[in-house]
Formats: C-alpha cells, structure tokens, sequence
C-alpha cells in the first residue's frame, strides 16, 4: 500500500475514533447544555451520527456554550 494512503486511512481512523468519542459524550453529558430542554432517548440515538461526523463543530459549540455566563 502506497504510503500516501496509509497516511491518509490512520488519519481517517483517528478522526473517526475521536468523532465516537466525543460524539458519545456529548449526547450523554452535552446535549442540554447546548440546547437547554429536555432530550429523549430516541433523540439523542438520532443525534449520534451527526455528532460523530461533525465533531469539530459540536465540540466547539459545546465549549462555547460552557464558558458563557
């Protein structure tokens, strides 16, 4: 496998990991601090994969949220 490409597959799968990671926690512990009403079940296993892809984006949003007053 060409080395380009192995590069490029370890990065997809960190960026995947840290996604499932972060994406985990925030549907647990971060939801209602983003959007301060109460979450379902269901909800929160729809908001997961949208969550996971875009984690770069829910982080930052949800540490915004966190450090307003």
């Amino acid at each position: 496998m060409d080395v380009a490409a192995t590069i490029f597959l370890i990065g997809l799968a960190v960026y995947a990991v840290a996604g499932i990671v972060t994406a985990a926690a925030f549907v647990m512990f971060g939801v209602t601090t983003v959007q301060p009403a109460p979450v379902t079940a269901g909800a929160r296993l729809l908001l997961l994969p949208g969550a996971a892809a875009l984690w770069p984006l829910v982080l930052y949003r949800w540490l915004q949220c966190r450090s307003a007053p």
